[in-house]
């Protein structure tokens, strides 16, 4: 596990803020919010995470029957707070086997979730047709939120991706199949509302999608 900032886009090196920069820098990407090195699974994890970040931390919840939480980490610094974050979640998958699930929520043009989805990015507007119904439907926050399946995306995940709270909502799935799981309406708490109710968030390992989208 890399024990310091990287490109949300890319996984690359970035460059802290200095003498001829006033932010982190990327050599592919310019200018970036960092991603912080992700942080293994815990409710003290949640709990920092939460107190830092400026966007929603979503998570299922409650959490689907087997499901544990498995990671988390957002993109930013202590001075810009955190402007995207991502919460892995792992479980038994709708049709057998293992299943993983990343949410994302993020301000425009940061590029984490595409990453995740495995897309050039940084956002999922060319990838989705607003203009068709949506192919997913939950509830983000007690609000109804529709998802469009993006495309363009590897064979291995599905991927959906709307707006909630004003800002990009990703969801990506692992294997393709466990998407069948984004019908079922899921209703996503942002942890920020959480309070006591965060001691009570299941954790299991850390999810290796975290680390290798």
């Amino acid at each position: 596990m890399r024990g310091e900032p990287s490109c949300p886009r890319c996984g690359g090196r970035v460059r802290a803020p200095g003498l001829f920069a006033d932010s982190w820098q990327c050599d592919v990407h310019g200018t970036v919010f960092p991603l912080q090195p992700v942080i293994p699974p815990s409710v003290e994890a949640l709990a920092a995470i939460v107190q830092r970040t400026r966007v929603p931390v979503w998570m299922p919840w409650p959490l689907p029957v087997g499901w544990l939480f498995t990671g988390v980490a957002y993109a930013g610094d202590e001075r810009s707070g955190g402007r995207a974050a991502v919460v892995a979640c792992s479980g038994p998958a709708p049709l057998g086997g293992p299943g993983e699930l990343i949410l994302v929520a993020e301000e425009l043009g940061v590029g984490l979730g595409a990453r995740y989805a495995g897309i050039d990015g940084p956002d999922p507007g060319p990838y989705i047709s607003v203009e068709k119904p949506p192919q997913a439907k939950l509830l983000a926050a007690g609000r109804p939120t529709p998802l469009w399946h993006v495309s363009a995306t590897p064979d291995d995940r599905a991927v959906f991706a709307g707006e909630a709270l004003g800002l990009w909502l990703w969801a990506v799935v692992w294997p393709e199949q466990s998407g069948l799981m984004m019908y079922d309406e899921l209703v996503l708490t942002d942890l920020r509302d959480a309070g006591a109710e965060l001691d009570l968030v299941p954790c299991g390992a850390l999810s290796p999608r975290l680390l290798r989208p």
